[in-house]
């Protein structure tokens, strides 16, 4: 099911590139700017079973992006002046603005000296209990149980269930699955306490993939030095906010600013949202980022920016560079606006 879903997409990328629809698209699609996600980014691994590949690039083409957008002519600037730009209604050229969700230690060592080498800013969001080294990043911990195990046992749905994951095949279909059913339950507790308990049971330790995956503080606190690095606020624990009861999604973002401030002293003005998509953060969690000061909020709903998202700054859409599509004749469809617009049902701005 997901290789066909891959397969689709890429043909309505060739399709829209080649047919020149995204040409004819770009005046009336293309908007004012973009911000572009990014996640892990490092060198490709071989592992042959890597489910969350559609969330981390290689330097080389990330590389190759920030040098095109150059070529094109298209501004990389930092959040800060994309707010100022969308307030001054100051649209004489496109812009882009580069983001890092989650601070992977990757980013230090492959994305920031990518940005360092052609002057380009970027902004960093930090969940601070990754660099505390307290964070569950339960994703993870799900494809290291399953790559490493020929079959599991979850209590599914009030029954005891044995999944097996021999094949690559049934590794991909398993994790799909139980990512999808996970990110069902009703409540972040649910999901935590499931994925723990299967990391105790396959002997998995939670702790060990944080401290392997994410930046430390010291790390964190060398790239704000940067001029060009803008920090900012990603919640505590990287929760799905619209699981969490009021009290909880305010504590998550206030705790967030107030610990970075005290580790790094700087204060994040800018806030993005952990699974960003429609159903993990609406109406309640922009009012929640509004209320609280932010300048503003990200989502990962697909979309680029028109000047009538200055009055949705805390519910901005953003392109995903996603690691199953890296060619830039992709990047150049999505800054069209075409795929976006046609994902949207053609509104040009979604803030549900």
């Amino acid at each position: 099911m997901a290789s066909m879903k891959k397969t689709a997409i890429r043909i309505g990328f060739e399709a829209l590139y080649f047919s020149g629809v995204h040409h004819l698209a770009r005046p009336v699609m293309g908007g004012v700017g973009a911000i572009l996600t990014l996640h892990h980014v490092r060198p490709r691994r071989r592992s042959a079973f890597q489910p969350n590949r559609m969330i981390e690039v290689a330097p080389r083409y990330l590389d190759a992006v920030v040098r095109q957008i150059r070529k094109w002519r298209i501004d990389i600037i930092s959040l800060d002046e994309m707010v100022e730009r969308l307030r001054a209604r100051d649209f004489k050229r496109r812009f882009v603005c580069f983001t890092l969700d989650d601070a992977y230690a990757d980013n230090a060592q492959w994305a920031w000296p990518i940005f360092r080498k052609y002057e380009a800013p970027f902004a960093l969001f930090v969940p601070t209990s990754f660099p505390d080294r307290r964070g569950e990043l339960w994703w993870l911990a799900i494809e290291e149980i399953i790559a490493n195990n020929p079959q599991i046992v979850l209590l599914m749905n009030g029954r005891e269930q044995r999944l097996d994951c021999r094949t690559l095949h049934q590794k991909r279909e398993l994790y799909a699955e139980l990512y999808s059913w996970l990110r069902a339950r009703d409540s972040e507790d649910e999901i935590r306490t499931v994925v723990r308990d299967l990391a105790a049971r396959y002997h998995v330790s939670i702790p060990e993939i944080c401290g392997r995956e994410c930046m430390t503080w010291d790390q964190i606190g060398e790239i704000a030095q940067d001029p060009l690095a803008t920090i900012g606020a990603h919640t505590v624990n990287h929760p799905i906010l619209a699981k969490l009861p009021p009290a909880k999604v305010m504590s998550e973002l206030k705790m967030s600013r107030a610990t970075i401030e005290s580790a790094l002293g700087v204060t994040p003005v800018h806030f993005a949202y952990p699974f960003g998509r429609a159903d993990d953060a609406a109406q309640r969690e922009f009012r929640i980022a509004r209320d609280l000061g932010f300048k503003s909020a990200l989502t990962t709903r697909p979309g680029v920016l028109f000047p009538d998202h200055v009055n949705h700054l805390w519910s901005l859409p953003r392109i995903s560079l996603n690691g199953e599509f890296q060619q830039l004749r992709y990047l150049k469809v999505l800054l069209s606006g075409a795929p976006t617009g046609l994902w949207n049902g053609f509104r040009r701005v979604d803030a549900a």
